[in-house]
């Protein structure tokens, strides 16, 4: 099927107002993309995460080009994140495989999982200070072979997270590195999980694809639409308050994942 034939400028739209959230809000593209494929047109849920991951993959290495030549991107603890991320990503995908994506009770267990994914990234969004104040003494504390283990078990949490729902390389994957490393300026936590997200999306992503549940003229159509979405989002990220975004994407994510998970 040519997927060019099959571009639905219905998607564009959609992918531009994602683009235009996360360009504003800083959160990943898959708490918000892949349930509104799910709930609102109605594609089914291992679709819509094989097909999310290749588009977070594609959005992604744009934003790590930029984080590179910036110099913020910390690589050392990027390749930690990767150690854990890409045998549990490789570990959970051998495990999916068994299954059958179109039975209705594995589009029901990832459901699950994206719901519990996208409350997760909601605590993490409203509550992330907190949790860096509490964890801040606890932390001073380990060393730094401690600091590397818990570093790549991050990475191996994250890898079987985002290839069952495609969520969590984003808000928390920034939240725990915040935790580990909070000396770690932000703009260099930034670009570091945006840069590890790269391997783990496309390796996640390719996965999906070699099971069958990755549409390409969906995906194509939602790069058309979100690639400048991001793009004016960054641009006007400035102008609207953050105490006032992050608190109502938290209220959506939550609605979102419990009527996923309920």
């Amino acid at each position: 099927m040519d997927v060019f034939s099959s571009f639905d400028p219905l998607f564009s739209l959609s992918g531009l107002v994602v683009g235009l959230l996360v360009g504003q809000t800083g959160v990943g593209g898959g708490s918000l993309m892949t349930p509104l494929l799910i709930l609102l047109f109605g594609v089914h849920p291992a679709t819509a995460v094989g097909t999310d991951l290749l588009f977070a993959a594609a959005t992604k290495s744009v934003g790590t080009l930029v984080n590179g030549r910036n110099k913020t991107v910390d690589w050392v603890v990027a390749s930690r994140l990767a150690c854990g991320s890409i045998p549990a990503t490789a570990l959970t995908l051998v495990l999916i495989s068994s299954f059958n994506l179109v039975n209705p009770h594995t589009a029901a267990i990832i459901s699950a999982v994206l719901g519990v994914a996208l409350i997760l990234t909601a605590v993490a969004l409203v509550f992330r200070a907190r949790l860096v104040e509490l964890a801040a003494s606890r932390v001073d504390r380990l060393t730094r072979r401690q600091t590397a283990l818990l570093t790549v078990l991050t990475g191996a949490a994250l890898g079987v997270l985002v290839s069952l729902s495609s969520v969590g390389a984003g808000a928390l994957g920034v939240t725990a590195l915040i935790l580990l490393y909070p000396r770690l300026p932000l703009s260099r936590i930034v670009g570091t999980d945006i840069a590890h997200a790269v391997p783990l999306t496309l390796i996640a992503g390719a996965g999906h694809w070699y099971l069958g549940s990755v549409d390409w003229s969906l995906l194509l159509s939602l790069l058309a639409g979100s690639i400048p979405g991001i793009v004016i989002g960054s641009v006007f990220s400035a102008r609207v308050p953050e105490g006032v975004l992050r608190p109502v994407m938290a209220v959506v994510l939550v609605l979102v994942g419990g009527k996923l998970v309920f």
